[in-house]
């Protein structure tokens, strides 16, 4: 990796993140020179079998974040490291391109952010999740999104072009009802307001969209699961998931530390719910028990959000194949030879 010495300014762009000032985080940027751009999922417990992360580290600061151990690999810490020393992948869409044009490459589903947020202040100015998108929608590849940023809706164009040549999901995702609460425990992200704001934008741009209410921390944000899916459906979500709250690695120390300090009135009360709904423990790497509890509470917080998902509207867990669309490009005009 390289330093770069004098990085970008993530906030000075056209597409901004926050309406208030800029946190006060002093940021450093290396450059990966990154030979493969597609992340394998051999998990069994997971949908889909390939992601594409043009970021290694996020500046949202959530303290729960399943991902802040992966920056240990490169020799920084899960803590404040994770959201302030961010790993760019600047040839990323070429890696990518090269990826398809493999006879062995068949056109599968890839999540962006299957690891951490690919729509981060930094795609501002790197631009990197865009070329992506673009190269995908070149070859018609299908495509899931996950992110927190707002500034997902710059790339409508090229969304749109992937929903009517291919396949794409766009989820948002927002597991605080308050914006206060939000910003306690995700302190760089948009608030949650925006979010719903940006989820009605692409539900009106036609680009079929849902919500996450990932994670699911009992004891802070279970109890607002009902008023979630009512203002995700209000603005035009037509999908709805959520994942309980994991705590592997160094993500335990992080959030303990950084829940005590925002909530120290209710993380007495946090750190039981955990406990009551992991047997006692306070994280689980099982496969399949990883994401889900268990427990009487842990079951009402599923009959809560079962509940909540019918009365509001939305499908159940759904199997929809997605379609082969993947096609290189001339492909067609090749074939008539």
């Amino acid at each position: 990796m390289r330093l770069v010495s004098n990085p970008p300014n993530p906030f000075e762009s056209e597409h901004r993140e926050f309406l208030e000032p800029p946190p006060q985080v002093r940021l450093q940027v290396f450059e990966d020179a990154a030979r493969e751009i597609l992340s394998r999922n051999d998990s069994p417990d997971l949908p889909f079998r390939w992601s594409l992360n043009p970021y290694r580290g996020c500046f949202h600061a959530c303290a729960y974040c399943y991902a802040r151990p992966t920056h240990e690999y490169w020799g920084f810490g899960a803590g404040t490291d994770f959201e302030s020393k961010i790993i760019v992948k600047q040839n990323a869409p070429a890696l990518l391109r090269r990826a398809f044009d493999k006879p062995s490459w068949k056109g599968e589903l890839i999540v962006f952010s299957g690891n951490t947020d690919c729509y981060q202040p930094l795609e501002a100015t790197y631009r990197l999740t865009r070329a992506c998108l673009e190269v995908c929608a070149e070859y018609r590849n299908p495509v899931g999104i996950i992110t927190k940023g707002a500034l997902v809706l710059r790339d409508l164009d090229v969304l749109g072009r992937l929903s009517r040549e291919a396949w794409v999901r766009v989820y948002l995702s927002i597991p605080f009802a308050d914006d206060s609460v939000a910003r306690r425990v995700e302190p760089q992200a948009p608030s949650s307001s925006r979010r719903f704001e940006t989820l009605r934008a692409l539900s009106e741009a036609g680009i079929p969209a849902g919500i996450s209410i990932s994670p699911i921390i009992p004891g802070l944000n279970d109890d607002d699961i009902p008023e979630l899916l009512t203002r995700a459906k209000q603005a035009g979500a037509r999908e709805a998931m959520s994942v309980m709250l994991r705590l592997s690695g160094n993500v335990e120390p992080v959030f303990l530390e950084r829940m005590a300090a925002v909530f120290p009135d209710r993380i007495g009360t946090i750190i039981h719910r955990i406990r009551e709904v992991r047997a006692g423990k306070l994280s689980e790497s099982d496969f399949f028990s990883r994401h889900e509890g268990s427990g009487p509470y842990w079951r009402m917080i599923e009959q809560l959000f079962e509940i909540s998902r019918r009365k509001t509207g939305f499908p159940g867990d759904s199997d929809e194949p997605v379609p082969p669309t993947f096609r290189r490009p001339g492909a067609e005009q090749t074939a008539l030879f």
